[in-house]
């Protein structure tokens, strides 16, 4: 059979997420007005779906892929066909994601901060300059992993002095850890764009269960050809969970370094691997 005649009396449709991407595995059920499944097809890696051949009539189209929520449409199908055009499924749980597939994070336009609280007063702010990360995007979404280390000496606040203090055994203890590593082992819709992720922080060689709060900014081309994927992630550290238990009283009953430590991560990711140079 010719590709126009597996299309002739067909309801076709291509298949997208809210942000533009192609939805792989998608599936078109077709069923006419007693409710009776009429055809039925799998779409492709494209999102394109065609579903036939049909009698001309009325029928009910719905499209459906795992981690979305369905969409039902009106089909009339003639003698050449019903086109629906671009069918677009929204997250299950209302939140987006990129599609899925490998991302790697691109450390020259990401950041990672970590702020605390400076004699129960101000806030000091640094940031750590060396790490790298990937991540798979899974269908079902919450099926998603992350991996991520930092090297802790990268850390810089704008203090040789503090920054020396923060790599020693005092806090970071660099020379026996030098790797800071984040396990992601999935991800839960927690509203329109934001997601929680689970995961575990290996830092001074103890591991903590340390929960992501997600934020995904949408995705767009660049222009050397590639995809990009933009988050914003917020955490929140207790430095004793790590054996970061130095710290200072003041006279007036303060603590010198705050024990709560806020994480705030900027990511920006590449699909696939990072381009070369």
């Amino acid at each position: 059979m010719s590709t126009e005649d597996s299309v002739r009396g067909s309801v076709t449709a291509r298949v997208q997420s809210r942000d533009g991407w192609a939805v792989r595995g998608a599936v078109l059920t077709v069923t006419d007005l007693t409710g009776t499944q009429a055809a039925r097809a799998e779409g492709d890696d494209e999102g394109q779906l065609a579903a036939g051949p049909l009698a001309p009539g009325t029928y009910t189209a719905i499209v459906m892929a795992p981690g979305y929520a369905p969409a039902a449409r009106t089909a009339v199908v003639t003698a050449g066909g019903a086109v629906l055009g671009t069918v677009t499924l929204d997250r299950a749980a209302g939140a987006e994601l990129p599609p899925p597939g490998h991302w790697t994070i691109d450390p020259a336009h990401s950041s990672i901060q970590i702020t605390a609280r400076h004699m129960g007063l101000a806030s000091v702010t640094g940031h750590f300059g060396e790490f790298s990360g990937s991540f798979e995007i899974a269908e079902p979404a919450d099926r998603s992993v992350v991996q991520a280390q930092l090297k802790a000496a990268s850390i810089d606040t704008g203090s040789s002095m503090r920054d020396d203090h923060l790599r020693s055994p005092d806090f970071l203890d660099v020379e026996s850890h030098p790797l800071i590593v984040y396990t992601g082992t999935g991800v839960a819709a927690a509203g329109d764009e934001r997601w929680t992720v689970s995961g575990e922080l290996t830092l001074r060689g103890t591991t903590r269960p340390v929960p992501l709060d997600l934020s995904y900014l949408g995705t767009g081309p660049d222009p050397w050809g590639g995809q990009r994927a933009a988050f914003r992630a917020t955490a929140e550290l207790h430095r004793q969970d790590f054996a970061m238990d130095w710290n200072q009283s003041l006279a007036t009953g303060a603590l010198l370094v705050g024990w709560v430590l806020r994480v705030t991560l900027d990511i920006e990711a590449v699909r696939g691997e990072l381009p070369a140079g």
